[in-house]
């Protein structure tokens, strides 16, 4: 007999659930996907995995900086190789090396600091709908013509997204930060309570559109633009549960050279900070 199927979000973290084929050697799975690349998220959150568990439990991870080098390919497993760059008292640093068919496809720094207490401060959370006026991500992309909508719903079925707008449609304009985006972020029932799968699962989403809002500036329709993410950066500042809504508020400060850069704040519902995410990419228009 066969179990119940998984649900979405069981399936990531069985995504997430790396074999340690050696000593800091790990190997990532796949998911079933009709796309022609691996999504960066699930890159980005294998590696964060691979790197935690080289790391003393005391210590959480505060900041990961990468860089993707070439897409991924869903047929075969990834293989993450952890190296231990610093054991200090205070931080500790480790570099992940994401391998496929031999070569480098992803790079990721991570830095790890033991607890302890100091000065506070945070941005106020900009005023936004609630969730419930939002409209599902997946359905504003098949409105926009992506063609890759349909495999990206199905890719992303442990997230729910619900778009509350851009600089053009459905936020007010802000001359001063004239490219912005908004929108509501959870992932969906069973990731469990260990904090180590939602800090994944949240890196996991973290890819999800920040790109796109390099675009709101100029009316650009990502359907026919060519766009890939060339580094993610995520500054981990709280403790948060990745399965309860939390505020994407999303900016792009400059766009040149074919490249975009946007920042993404998250809040949770009560307008704690818990994470600032940074991202530049290809935003190169299709021809023909």
């Amino acid at each position: 007999m066969t179990g119940a199927p998984l649900s979405p979000a069981e399936e990531l973290v069985a995504l997430l659930d790396l074999e340690r084929i050696d000593a800091d050697l790990f190997r990532g799975r796949q998911p079933d996907s009709a796309r022609a690349r691996v999504y960066g998220g699930q890159v980005a959150a294998q590696a964060l995995i691979a790197g935690i568990r080289t790391v003393d439990p005391a210590y959480a991870v505060h900041s990961l900086h990468s860089y993707f080098l070439l897409p991924g390919d869903y047929s075969v497993p990834i293989v993450y190789d952890v190296e231990r760059i610093r054991d200090g008292r205070s931080f500790q640093t480790r570099r992940v090396i994401a391998r496929q068919h031999g070569r480098p496809i992803y790079f990721q720094a991570l830095d790890f600091q033991r607890a302890e207490d100091g000065f506070e401060h945070q941005d106020a959370m900009p005023e936004a709908k609630p969730p419930e006026d939002g409209i599902d991500l997946v359905e504003v992309m098949r409105r926009g013509g992506n063609e890759e909508a349909e495999a990206l719903g199905k890719e992303w079925g442990a997230i729910d997204v619900r778009w509350l707008g851009n600089s053009r449609h459905g936020l007010e304009p802000d001359p001063d930060r004239p490219s912005q985006a908004r929108m509501w972020v959870r992932l969906k029932e069973g990731l469990g309570d260990d904090p180590v799968v939602h800090l994944a699962a949240f890196t996991y989403a973290s890819d999800v559109s920040l790109l796109g809002s390099t675009l709101a500036a100029h009316g650009g329709n990502p359907a026919k633009t060519q766009m890939a993410s060339l580094d993610h950066t995520i500054w981990f500042h709280r403790p948060f549960r990745a399965d309860e809504w939390w505020l994407y508020d999303q900016a792009s400060p400059a766009a040149i050279g074919a490249r975009g850069l946007a920042f993404g704040r998250i809040f949770t519902q009560d307008g704690t900070l818990v994470a600032t995410v940074a991202q530049e990419g290809l935003i190169r228009p299709r021809t023909g």
